[in-house]
């Protein structure tokens, strides 16, 4: 391992385990994380302070008469774990007989997983990042208008082992990308932002995911689309049909298929902090979530994003599920625990932010699987509509059902044909009947791998990444409005 558990090894590790093991248990685990990462930024042509930090941890989890405990430490001492074995034990005993009996793991297996790498961080100095980084940001600077404009990179390395005394070991170690960029314009009373992806470009990777996603070339056309929305007329309001590109897609899955799916939310674990879920029990295998245009898995298999996994924080082996299928919904995003609680069959989303929090159900690569329609075709099936790019702002209720987005960029469509710009685009529905009313989804063509690095959830929260893959999809009769609305 890296210089978080002092070059010790997984062997060495399992050895300090066991031996602090506590008597009267009936399974333990322990899961050892380290985390390396470096943030850069320039704005307005200035080198702002490079932020980089280090962090590790272990959490150890203990289950003895059906009760379940947990402790963290950034002791790695032999003592630092005797300790908080100790603390789990503790409360396991207490919550024994208190609270919804589940089963211990049996953890057998082996496993690992690395992200790929083209092109290692480590072959380019922190001064090349950093002109790198005055290069795009220099390129942005097209007009006087653009008032403000930035440029960054933030990369994690972060490491874990899990280890459990039924003697599973499962290492996986992750490289993650975060290129951003954004461009705001100004004239007169108004103020107009334009950004690369709103932060949806990000992905597992070296730096090979710049390219991944034309972040050296991107920043022209950024700035040129800051100074032409500041010149566009407000997006009209009606009803009328909606194209979405996949920028704002990663926003519409995440909190309208993702958040509602997860399945801790739907037992109730979330009421008292971010809400509930739309979503019943008795919905799944029956329950039309959209049209029949609407396939949705969980899959972190695909290879570079930013939520791909072998296995979850709990153990589990990851597998490539279909969360809706034909517009049906058949499966929730729950992991192994409550599957157990809710006698659902889920996936392995049990993931934790970070050494020092017990993993939850979280998303994890979230997609909507391509369909066979050109971009070409979706934008002739529209006599009268709106193609919005890149989110800006969101809003969404309790239960994760009626909701209010806003993007960057619209562009109208009439009669067939795409036209001009207009500025502040904003939509609403209701999210069952927004996806019934799916009537187009792009081809492979179209399909963008894409992400979301900042979503938080639970109490404590954990802030944790979600890749989201879509194409082009195309909405019937939704709600349009302009920002003067």
């Amino acid at each position: 391992m890296a210089t978080a558990m002092g070059h010790r090894s997984a062997d060495e590790l399992r050895s300090r385990f066991l031996a602090a093991m506590p008597t009267g248990i009936d399974e333990a685990t322990i899961r050892f994380v380290d985390e390396e990462s470096e943030w850069l930024m320039v704005r307005r042509g200035t080198v702002e302070p490079v932020h980089s930090a280090f962090d590790a941890g272990a959490m150890v989890t203990v289950w003895s008469n059906r009760g379940c405990g947990y402790a963290a430490t950034a002791d790695l001492r032999p003592e630092g774990i005797r300790a908080a074995l100790a603390e789990a034990k503790r409360w396991a005993d207490a919550t024994a007989g208190h609270s919804i009996p589940v089963d211990p793991p049996s953890l057998t297996d082996n496993g690992s997983y690395r992200s790929p790498i083209g092109l290692p961080w480590a072959d380019t100095t922190l001064g090349e990042r950093i002109d790198l980084l005055r290069t795009v940001e220099a390129a942005l600077h097209i007009d006087p208008r653009i008032v403000e404009r930035r440029a960054s990179i933030g990369r994690r390395h972060v490491r874990s082992v899990l280890l459990a005394t039924s003697g599973g070991r499962i290492e996986q170690s992750f490289d993650f990308t975060y290129p951003s960029m954004a461009a705001t314009a100004a004239s007169g009373g108004d103020a107009q932002t334009r950004t690369y992806g709103a932060a949806a470009y990000c992905g597992q990777g070296g730096a090979e995911v710049l390219d991944r996603f034309g972040f050296r070339d991107a920043a022209p056309t950024i700035a040129a689309e800051a100074i032409a929305l500041l010149e566009a007329p407000n997006c009209p309001t009606g009803t009328m049909d909606l194209v979405v590109a996949p920028d704002q897609m990663v926003l519409q899955i995440h909190e309208s298929i993702g958040h509602p799916l997860e399945l801790d939310r739907i037992l109730g674990d979330e009421r008292n902090y971010a809400g509930t879920s739309f979503v019943t029990q008795d919905m799944f295998g029956t329950f039309r979530y959209g049209s029949e245009l609407l396939n949705v898995t969980f899959d972190p298999t695909v290879e570079g994003q930013l939520a791909s996994y072998a296995f979850d924080d709990d153990g589990s082996p990851a597998t490539r599920q279909h969360l809706i299928r034909d517009g049906i919904l058949l499966r929730p995003l729950g992991g192994a625990t409550s599957q157990a609680r809710a006698a659902l069959d889920g996936v392995a989303n049990s993931r934790a932010c970070s050494w020092n929090r017990p993993p939850i159900d979280r998303m994890a690569n979230l997609n909507i699987e391509p369909g066979s329609s050109t971009v070409d075709e979706l934008i002739a099936g529209v006599e009268h509509g709106i193609f919005v790019h890149t989110n800006n702002s969101w809003s969404i209720d309790d239960s994760r059902n009626k909701f209010q987005f806003g993007c960057e960029l619209g562009r109208i469509i009439r009669d067939g044909r795409l036209g001009g710009i207009v500025r502040n685009p904003n939509y609403r529905g209701v999210s069952r009947t927004f996806w019934r009313n799916l009537s187009g989804v792009g081809d492979a063509d179209s399909f963008a791998v894409l992400g979301t690095p900042n979503c938080g959830k639970g109490e404590l929260n954990q802030m944790i990444g979600t890749g989201h893959a879509s194409p082009v999809c195309r909405f019937a009769d939704v709600e349009v409005f302009g920002a003067d609305e």
